[in-house]
C-alpha cells in the first residue's frame, strides 16, 4: 500500500539529484573557463615581487636586476617590495597568504630551505604553501680574513686556526643564515673550533671583520667585493666549484682542501600554492628569458652572482634536496631559532 508514495519519493529524489548534478557541472566548467581567461590575460596589472630582505643587500641587488628585465618581458611592471625580518620568514608568510593569482611573487633565497629545520613553529609550510617558479641565481661565498691575520692561503689558515682552538671568532649575517652554516660546515670538516658571532646582516659583520673585531667569515661575494678590493679583507677561497670571474686569482675550496665542496646563497621565485599552472608557466618563461638577456647576465656577473634558470619542476626538486642537505648540518650545529 506504500508503493505509490515510495515511487513518488524516489522520482522526486532523482529529479533533485539531476538538478544538483547539472548545476555543479556547469559551475565547475565556468570556474575552469574563468581560470583559463584569467591566465590568458595575465598580467593585466603590475606584479609585486616580495624580497624578504633589506634594500641594498645582496639578495635585493640581484632581484632588482631580474625584476627590471621581467617587466620588459611581461609588458607590466614588476615592483620590488622589501619585507625584511626573521631570516626571510616575514616576507614568505605574506606571500603564502596572498591571493593565488600570480600578482604576488616571493623572491626567496636558500634561507627558506634552512628555515624548514631551524624553526619548529612556522606560520607557513615551504612545500605545501608555495608553487615553485624558477631557480634564478646563485651567489657563491668567499672565505675571508681580516687583513692583519697572518695567513696567505686556505691551507695556512686551517693550520693557524687549529693551533688556536676557540681563540678565533667568525662573523655571520645571523644565526642559522647560510653564512653561518657554511662556515660551520667548513670548520667541522677540517677539525677547527672557533667562536661564532652572529650579526643582524652581512653589512655590520663585514664592518667588524674589517675592523678586526672578528677574524674571519664566509660571506657572499657580492657583499664582500668592495672590502676585498680595498684590501681591508683577504680572500682565501670561494665556495663555488669553479673560480669566480670577479676573483679569478682566488682558488676554490674544492680545488684546495675539500674536493666537491660547494655552497651558495641561491635564489629563486615562488608563488602561492594554488596559483594556476598557466600563470606559473608564464612567470617561468619571463624569468628564464630575463636571465638569458646579456645585460642581465653581465650585471649579475659584475656582482659575483651566477645566473641560473630552470623549470618549475626542477626548482621544486632542487628545493627539496636542499632542505634535506642542510637538515643534518643544522642538527649538528645545534642551532634553533624558536
Amino acid at each position: 500500500m506504500h508503493a505509490k508514495p515510495i515511487a513518488g519519493a524516489l522520482a522526486a529524489m532523482a529529479t533533485t539529484i539531476a538538478a544538483i548534478t547539472f548545476s555543479v557541472i556547469p559551475a565547475a566548467a565556468h570556474a575552469a573557463d574563468n581560470a583559463a581567461n584569467h591566465a590568458a590575460g595575465f598580467p593585466s596589472r603590475p606584479i609585486k615581487l616580495v624580497v624578504p630582505f633589506p634594500p641594498g643587500g645582496p639578495t635585493d641587488l640581484v632581484a632588482r636586476v631580474i625584476a627590471k628585465q621581467m617587466s620588459d618581458e611581461l609588458g607590466q611592471q614588476v615592483l620590488v617590495d622589501n619585507r625584511p625580518g626573521a631570516n626571510g620568514n616575514i616576507g614568505a608568510e605574506l606571500v603564502a597568504k596572498a591571493p593565488a593569482d600570480g600578482y604576488t611573487v616571493l623572491y626567496n633565497t636558500s634561507s627558506i630551505a634552512l628555515s624548514a629545520t631551524l624553526y619548529r613553529k612556522l606560520s607557513y609550510d615551504g612545500r605545501r604553501d608555495f608553487a615553485p617558479v624558477a631557480l634564478t641565481a646563485a651567489v657563491p661565498l668567499v672565505i675571508e680574513v681580516n687583513a692583519q691575520v697572518p695567513v696567505g692561503n686556505l691551507q695556512e689558515f686551517i693550520q693557524y686556526a687549529k693551533a688556536q682552538p676557540d681563540k678565533l671568532t667568525y662573523g655571520s649575517a645571523g644565526n642559522g643564515n647560510v653564512t653561518h652554516l657554511a662556515a660551520f660546515l667548513f670548520l667541522q670538516a677540517n677539525g677547527i673550533r672557533a667562536v661564532h658571532a652572529p650579526y643582524k646582516g652581512s653589512a655590520p659583520a663585514l664592518t667588524d671583520l674589517a675592523g678586526g673585531q672578528v677574524q674571519f667569515m664566509a660571506d657572499t661575494i657580492n657583499s664582500s667585493l668592495p672590502f676585498i678590493r680595498d684590501r681591508k679583507l683577504r680572500a682565501l677561497a670561494v665556495t663555488s666549484l669553479k673560480r669566480n670571474a670577479q676573483l679569478p686569482d682566488v682558488p676554490t675550496v674544492a680545488e684546495t682542501v675539500m674536493p666537491g665542496f660547494e655552497v651558495a646563497a641561491w635564489q629563486g621565485m615562488m608563488v602561492p600554492a594554488k596559483t594556476p599552472s598557466e600563470i606559473v608557466r608564464k612567470l617561468n618563461a619571463a624569468t628564464v628569458k630575463a636571465l638569458a638577456a646579456p645585460e642581465v647576465r653581465a650585471s649579475l656577473a659584475a656582482q659575483g652572482a651566477e645566473a641560473r634558470g630552470s623549470t618549475p619542476e626542477a626548482y621544486g626538486s632542487y628545493l627539496a634536496a636542499e632542505v634535506e642537505r642542510w637538515r643534518k648540518v643544522i642538527d649538528d650545529s645545534g642551532v634553533t631559532l624558536d
